[in-house]
């Protein structure tokens, strides 16, 4: 253990140490003799080691392994020599996928950068607080009690069916190794969202059961949770593939309910309640547990729609005008889902908002997620009813790659409610 009282003193030996040291000095000033070996040296013995009959047979597998399995697919991976950028494609690609570089869409990889940067985990915030006014009886009205609960509901369980999308079907459809390393950071992100949601729950002492099972049992948050669910049966199917007009045009629909819908208009109204809870000193510890899952939400639209861009323009064919049309319809269907919702949340007004502010704020929302596509808006006159909100998850920055490219993140530390 450091003394620093004893710091600057002059150190002392005792006479047995130094008569140690003497005695090591003497022997290294005296010339070593080297002796030769006078017998040779003994071979080393063969292993004792018993092997078991386990051991044998997995040797007797290598000695005849059949090296040409898997090499079919090598070959027409590699049939064209090492991977050329002009050779990437996001969907139906041959190159060979396992090797990253070099990059075709340095957009990709910049957002694996920016998620890996802004890493978080939901224990690091404090829930002291919301603990303390959970249980107060009179800390929450029962409006504001039903929207935690319900946002709660439906949260903790969209972001397992967005994961489950991700891993069973997205990563293996998606053909480009940079964009499927972002993947696989969203996916670890989206278990970081359930796990955060979990927590909140368990904090909060309610009825996992009651919580957990909302997305099948209440109403407005089962027609949600159903609508995504009917756009990843399919593709989730490992026997589902792209290559025809019909299957590629199925992958494109379930990327816009993803990304578009189910991330980048379902969560909206639900964010928007919490985080203006946190806003009025209620709840703060779930507010930042939302504003942290926001952020990452935020860049999950981008990419998605980064994606579903770069498809369009390496085929164009695909986006001929009933997919147009399509698109548009599910983007206002989930809008409409959303106000439902707002509706069924927000009964009477509460937090400083109503479901008429609400609505006014979703279709504002819906008409920005039209034009990220190249669609025309779909309400003309609406505006931002909570401004609060753009500087938060700050709308301005929201830009995919194909309008400015934002590098404006943060790792994950004291977040401003300023």
């Amino acid at each position: 253990m450091l003394n620093w009282d004893e710091y600057g003193k002059e150190e002392t030996t005792s006479p047995l140490q130094q008569e140690v040291a003497a005695k090591v000095v003497k022997e290294k000033n005296q010339p070593q003799v080297v002796k030769q070996a006078e017998e040779p040296i003994a071979k080393v013995p063969e292993s004792e080691i018993e092997e078991g009959t386990r051991a044998e047979a997995a040797r007797e597998a290598i000695n005849n392994l059949d090296e040409t399995a898997g090499i079919e697919e090598l070959d027409e991976m590699m049939a064209n020599g090492r991977v050329e950028v002009d050779q990437k494609m996001m969907i139906n690609c041959k190159a060979d996928l396992n090797q990253l570089v070099p990059f075709k869409y340095e957009w990709a990889w910049q957002k694996y950068l920016d998620g890996s940067a802004n890493h978080w985990m939901p224990q690091e915030i404090n829930m002291t607080n919301d603990i303390v006014l959970w249980k107060s009886e009179d800390g929450l009205t029962e409006d504001e009690r039903i929207i935690v609960k319900r946002n709660l509901g439906f949260f903790s369980t969209a972001d397992s069916l967005v994961a489950n999308n991700l891993v069973l079907a997205i990563y293996r459809l998606i053909t480009n190794p940079e964009c499927r390393q972002y993947i696989l950071r969203q996916s670890l992100e989206e278990a970081i969202h359930t796990h955060a949601y979990q927590y909140c729950i368990e904090s909060l002492g309610m009825d996992e059961g009651e919580i957990f099972n909302m997305y099948r049992e209440v109403p407005c948050v089962a027609r949600k949770a159903s609508w995504g669910l009917k756009y990843t049966q399919e593709i989730s199917d490992p026997d589902f593939k792209t290559g025809t007009v019909e299957t590629d045009k199925q992958l494109l629909k379930n990327l816009i309910a993803f990304y578009c819908v189910l991330e980048g208009i379902f969560f909206y109204c639900g964010f928007t309640q919490i985080l203006s809870m946190g806003r009025r000193n209620k709840m703060t510890g779930t507010a930042e547990q939302f504003q942290y899952i926001l952020r990452d939400e935020s860049m999950h639209v981008n990419f998605g729609i980064d994606v579903i861009n770069q498809i369009k323009i390496e085929n164009p064919h695909l986006w001929d005008d009933a997919m147009k049309a399509e698109a548009a319809q599910m983007i206002l269907e989930g809008t409409e889902l959303e106000i439902q919702y707002a509706r069924d949340t927000m009964p009477r007004g509460v937090l400083g908002m109503n479901a008429s502010m609400m609505e006014e704020y979703l279709k504002f929302i819906a008409n920005r997620r039209l034009t990220q596509l190249g669609l025309d808006e779909e309400f003309i006159g609406v505006s931002n009813p909570f401004p609060w909100m753009s500087e938060i998850i700050d709308l301005r920055k929201e830009k995919n790659f194909f309008e400015t490219r934002v590098t404006e993140y943060q790792v994950g530390g004291a977040l401003n409610w300023e």
